[in-house]
């Protein structure tokens, strides 16, 4: 791993599942896939560590039998998510720490989905900030290294990934102000907006100021090689809004956090999550810091992975592109599945800057044949 986040040829491509919330595997998914080779699907109910998304952590043996390369170590989703979990029918519910709500629909949803947004009832654009509430962290310093702790003691071998404690910048924004609001917000009031981020920011720098104590504390530094953060800015034809509104408002409070965990954890390479057609922001990733772009999502506009990896290949790591989820992973047969994973190895491997994993998370409508088809694919065609 150390290897290929240096841009080097190891001996093979490494393999990532389940080293962050958003390179995993749903329980369903997972339960189905080890069924299917006739391998024990059990995993532990309390390490589904993002509830909204509904994925897990597999089990540490079969981690190890899968070459998994990666092992996470970070906060859960939601604080506390075992008190605020309610059962209505078939919908469950509960309410996170940011005061918003979520709902699930048994057999109908694979996750959960965002029903209010606590700051939506607001015209003015002050009273937003007035009645902003973000958790203080300082108190769970203890809490959250006996968290790491436990979590550290279950693992074998591998390279760990410190992982993020919430959303991103603009994700967090659009979830206290509603998707309407929050747009209009950053037309109307851009220094307003800022603020907001900031005070984001500073939640997100709160949590990797405990987590850079942690490691420093551990002894660490040398075991995680990746600090994990996150902020879904494009759609699949081109960025959520534009990219000099990104520039003004979203990048200054990014690049804060972003320079802020390099200086806490230095030498730790920084992984960045964000779907969709992101191409026109990459040289700003670069510039901010950002070692590592996921999931490349190559079915987007202007996401074709030759042209990344010719214009960005010795500047940034790919960490994804290994499959396509939405069509492929999900709806392909196991021989397209196969094909594909084999074609972007070919594209991506050559130099190192590349790890393996699908984009996005294997969602529970992934089959479990296509699910062993990508595994195969990468085990028999990973090799330098």
């Amino acid at each position: 791993m150390k290897l290929a986040l240096n841009h080097k040829e190891a001996d093979r491509v490494p393999y990532d599942l389940a080293g962050t919330t958003v390179t995993s595997i749903s329980g369903i998914a997972w339960e189905r896939a080890m069924k299917h080779r006739g391998l024990s699907p059990e995993f532990d109910d309390s390490k589904t560590v993002d509830i909204v998304s509904q994925i897990i952590i597999p089990p540490e043996e079969k981690l190890v039998e899968l070459k998994v390369d990666t092992r996470r170590i970070g906060a859960g989703r939601v604080l506390d998510q075992d008190k605020s979990l309610k059962k209505e029918g078939d919908t469950w519910s509960f309410i996170d720490q940011y005061n918003c709500r979520w709902e699930m629909v048994e057999r109908k949803d694979y996750y959960f989905n965002q029903t209010s947004h606590p700051l939506e009832q607001y015209e003015d654009i002050q009273d937003v900030l007035k009645n902003l509430t973000i958790p203080d962290l300082s108190c769970r310093k203890a809490e959250y290294y006996e968290l790491f702790d436990k979590q550290r003691a279950e693992l074998g071998e591998a390279a760990l990934v410190a992982d993020r404690n919430c959303a991103g910048l603009t994700e967090m924004f659009l979830r206290f102000r509603g998707y309407e609001n929050g747009y209009m917000d950053m037309a109307l009031y851009p220094d307003e907006s800022r603020e907001l981020m900031d005070l984001i920011a500073e939640h997100k720098m709160q949590y990797w100021d405990i987590f850079g104590d942690y490691i420093v504390d551990r002894g660490l530094q040398d075991s995680f090689l990746v600090a994990a953060e996150c902020d879904d800015l494009g759609t699949q034809q081109s960025l959520l809004v534009s990219e000099g509104m990104l520039e003004d408002i979203v990048f200054p409070s990014m690049t804060k956090y972003i320079s802020f965990i390099k200086n806490k954890i230095p030498g730790i390479k920084v992984f960045f999550h964000s779907c969709g057609a992101v191409k026109p922001l990459i040289p700003k990733f670069i510039e901010t810091g950002i070692d590592i772009l996921n999931p490349v999502q190559y079915t987007a506009s202007t996401m074709d992975l030759k042209g990344l990896k010719r214009d960005f290949g010795e500047d940034i790591c790919f960490w994804g592109g290994g499959v396509d989820t939405q069509e492929v992973l999900s709806k392909g047969s196991p021989e397209r599945v196969r094909d594909e994973v084999k074609k972007n190895l070919d594209i991506m491997a050559p130099g190192g800057g590349f790890v393996f994993v699908p984009v996005h998370n294997i969602q529970e409508d992934v089959p479990p044949e296509n699910f062993w088809a990508m595994w195969d694919a990468w085990n028999d065609f990973s090799a330098y």
